[in-house]
């Protein structure tokens, strides 16, 4: 199952896409696309519809698959190549930082390059959506509380990310630096996170990332199991689970983002984004 939430920004509406790729209103049967109605029972209940049985409706615009996230969670360094190209070490435990939910933004929307930013970045990631109350649970039995995946950009200013002191958050957090979607895959389509292409392209080839889930240094399950070890995960938190190597970071010379650039990315199973680079306006 495919939920997605359709609409100009602002006023989306829930949806399922159907069989032929077509977008399907939910929005008389849901109220939208976040904590409760991400849960076993609600997944249960909205797997018993017909999408045939919904309106078809023109989707121009796909908003973020969720309308908003408890917490945002992040992991760094999480595969082998990108932490190789970063120069660092690979981390014995998930390194663990947030981005602020209100970065959430759809998956083919501009991406404004923030007011004095010199080092904007991609990071195509797997994002892992929590359906279930979660504390202390074993690796075993950790994939058991997922709800669903979708393809997340953990767009990122490395200035403010690494050269002025304190925590990662401020540079990951600009409105925009969190678009995700265009679906919210529901797990049971997904048996092994641990075996999807993930990939992105920067203006059709330059700066690209081309790999796999299995080069994650911690599996999705191992994740989930050392955050509940920390704190209570729910319904609708988002997790990014890091990013391959390819990032502009990581490029000789370093390339980051400028007005005009065209992002394009995606997991296999999980759709893609677009996303073209515009200057901050004011």
């Amino acid at each position: 199952m495919k939920l997605l939430r359709w609409g100009p920004k602002g006023a989306e509406k829930p949806g399922m896409l159907d069989a032929s790729g077509g977008v399907r209103d939910l929005s008389g049967t849901l109220g939208d696309l976040a904590g409760d109605a991400l849960t076993p029972a609600s997944l249960d209940r909205l797997r018993g519809i017909d999408p045939a049985n919904l309106p078809l409706v023109d989707a121009p615009r796909l908003g973020a698959c969720l309308s908003r996230v408890p917490t945002f969670h992040a992991i760094g360094l999480n595969y082998g190549l990108h932490a190789d190209e970063s120069g660092m070490a690979h981390p014995k435990e998930p390194i663990v930082f947030s981005k602020a939910s209100s970065c959430l933004a759809g998956p083919n929307d501009p991406l404004t390059i923030p007011k004095d930013s010199v080092k904007t970045d991609w990071e195509c990631e797997l994002g892992v959506v929590i359906g279930q109350v979660t504390e202390h649970v074993s690796e075993a039995e950790a994939l058991s509380r997922v709800a669903g995946y979708c393809v997340v950009n953990d767009v990122s200013e490395r200035e403010w990310q690494q050269e002025r002191g304190g925590q990662w958050v401020k540079g990951k957090s600009a409105p925009g630096f969190g678009p995700t979607g265009p679906w919210l895959v529901t797990a049971d389509e997904i048996p092994d996170p641990q075996a999807l292409r993930i990939w992105l392209t920067l203006n059709g080839g330059e700066g690209k990332q081309d790999s796999n889930t299995s080069d994650m240094i911690f599996s999705v399950a191992e994740i989930i199991s050392y955050l509940s070890r920390f704190m209570r995960l729910v319904p609708g938190d988002l997790i990014c689970t890091g990013t391959p190597s390819g990032v502009g970071m990581g490029m000789k010379p370093q390339r980051f983002l400028r007005p005009g650039d065209v992002l394009e990315l995606g997991v296999e199973g999980l759709g893609s984004q677009r996303q073209e680079a515009v200057a901050f306006s004011g």
